[in-house]
C-alpha cells in the first residue's frame, strides 16, 4: 500500500472527542442556566419573576394577585391595549389541563381579553389541545427562556 495515503486516526479521533466535549459542556451550561433561572423557585417567587419579565417586555399595569383566592390568575397585565390574565406554573413536570381551566375561569372573573399559562416546563398533549379549544395561550419553558434572552 502506498504510504502517502495512510491516515493517522489518532488526531482525527482526538479532534472528534474534543468536539463532543465542547458540545456536552454547552448543553450542560444551558441546562444549568435554565434550572438555576426558574426550576428552583417556589410558586410566588416564580410569579414575581414572571411579572418582572413581562415588565421588561413592554407589559404595563403588571399586578401580581394575592397568593390565595386569586381565581386561577397570578398576574394581571396589559400590552398594546390588550389585557391579560396569566397563570404561572413552576413545575418539575409538564403542565396539565387544570392550569388551563383555572386561567380560563379567572380571565372572565377579572374581565380580561386573553388568558395565558406561563411555565418553566412543557405542556401535556391534552393541555395543548384543550388550550387551543378555549383559546388560551401557552408560554412554555422555551418561550419563557427566549423572553429572558431578548
Amino acid at each position: 500500500m502506498d504510504e502517502r495515503f495512510t491516515v493517522n486516526w489518532l488526531p482525527v479521533f482526538l479532534i472528534g472527542l474534543a468536539a463532543l466535549c465542547v458540545l456536552a459542556v454547552v448543553l450542560l451550561y444551558h441546562k444549568r442556566r435554565r434550572d438555576r433561572g426558574t426550576d428552583l423557585m417556589e410558586g410566588h417567587e416564580y410569579e414575581l419573576y414572571c411579572a418582572d419579565l413581562l415588565k421588561s417586555h413592554g407589559f404595563i399595569e403588571v399586578e401580581v394577585t394575592r397568593e390565595s383566592g386569586d381565581y386561577g390568575v397570578d398576574i394581571l397585565a396589559e400590552r398594546e391595549g390588550v389585557t391579560y390574565a396569566i397563570q404561572c406554573k413552576c413545575y418539575s413536570s409538564p403542565v396539565g389541563i387544570k392550569a388551563i381551566q383555572e386561567v380560563y375561569a379567572g380571565k372572565d372573573y377579572y374581565d380580561r381579553m386573553v388568558g395565558v399559562v406561563m411555565t418553566n416546563q412543557r405542556f401535556t398533549a391534552p393541555a395543548v389541545s384543550f388550550a387551543r379549544k378555549l383559546k388560551v395561550l401557552l408560554w412554555d419553558g422555551d418561550y419563557v427562556e427566549a423572553m429572558e434572552e431578548e
